[in-house]
């Protein structure tokens, strides 16, 4: 028993003796050299970004800025609201002094009801809607319309938006469509790596001329990316997607983003009568 005790301490000695010997050696590799090989085990050195994610996805070459609007209706107003809208967009459309464009308009089908979607494009950036915010807030007629739409509204929301660069820019189409506005809240830090892998799987949804937009937020909800796509009908968009399987390197795109998302929604929109988009 006596042999087997003093055994035990020998082993503690010895044992106690490598662990500060360890600590020892780890403290003077640390102290030589910030990239010595046990500091490395336990610091995760990041490589500075040269640029902010909005400068280095964005299409530089355009300078536009969009403006996405949720308004909530009061269920018994949406015609009513509808025709006021369409009214509005179409006097903006034909003032020259106004530097904005509706680019489409849409009643949420399936998502959230009774929900009118607009989505907007100021030529020209931040300076182009600073105008035109101006020039509104001293427009008395759109004053009175922004008082008469304020009775048949719940709630609203909206963002200010950059246009990814490799996605093709919004343009009027003839329809009758039906439109798909994906919006997927990405997990902070990981809009570059969302945009290098996009940039890569866009030319797999590119063959309907399904693809119209994708845009990436600046102001409102952060880290909020919107994919819009037209399609002829819900059968149509099922076999759209089901052939992106197909291709090769969907899956890998799939594989390697859906871990950036934090939550995802998708709303089926069907475009209003004044809707440049159709």
């Amino acid at each position: 028993m006596a042999t087997s005790c003093r055994s035990m301490q020998c082993t503690g000695r010895v044992l106690y003796r490598c662990s500060v010997y360890l600590h020892q050696a780890s403290k003077r590799f640390s102290e030589s050299s910030d990239k010595g090989w046990f500091r490395s085990l336990f610091v995760h050195k990041v490589d500075a970004r040269k640029d902010a994610h909005s400068n280095l996805l964005s299409k530089k070459e355009t300078s536009n800025l969009y403006k996405i609007q949720f308004h909530n209706i009061k269920p018994e107003c949406l015609d009513e609201y509808n025709n006021l809208e369409a009214e509005v967009q179409s006097r903006l459309h034909q003032d020259q002094d106004f530097p904005c464009e509706v680019v489409g308009s849409w009643n949420t089908w399936y998502g959230e009801q009774d929900q009118a979607v607009h989505l907007w494009r100021y030529r020209g950036g931040y300076p182009a809607l600073t105008e035109c915010l101006q020039k509104l807030r001293a427009n008395k007629e759109y004053l009175e319309f922004r008082k008469e739409r304020a009775k048949m509204l719940i709630s609203r929301q909206n963002q200010l938006l950059l246009e990814f660069s490799f996605w093709n820019e919004p343009l009027p189409r003839k329809g009758p469509n039906l439109y798909e506005l994906r919006t997927y809240k990405l997990k902070p830090g990981t809009m570059l790596e969302w945009g290098n892998r996009w940039a890569r799987a866009i030319k797999h949804r590119q063959e309907n001329n399904e693809a119209v937009g994708g845009f990436f937020s600046q102001i409102g909800d952060l880290y909020v990316v919107h994919h819009l796509w037209a399609y002829e009908s819900l059968q149509s968009r099922e076999e759209t997607r089901n052939s992106a399987w197909q291709k090769e390197g969907w899956d890998v795109n799939v594989y390697y983003t859906v871990p950036l998302v934090r939550s995802m929604e998708s709303r089926l929109m069907i475009p209003t009568k004044s809707s440049p988009l159709q």
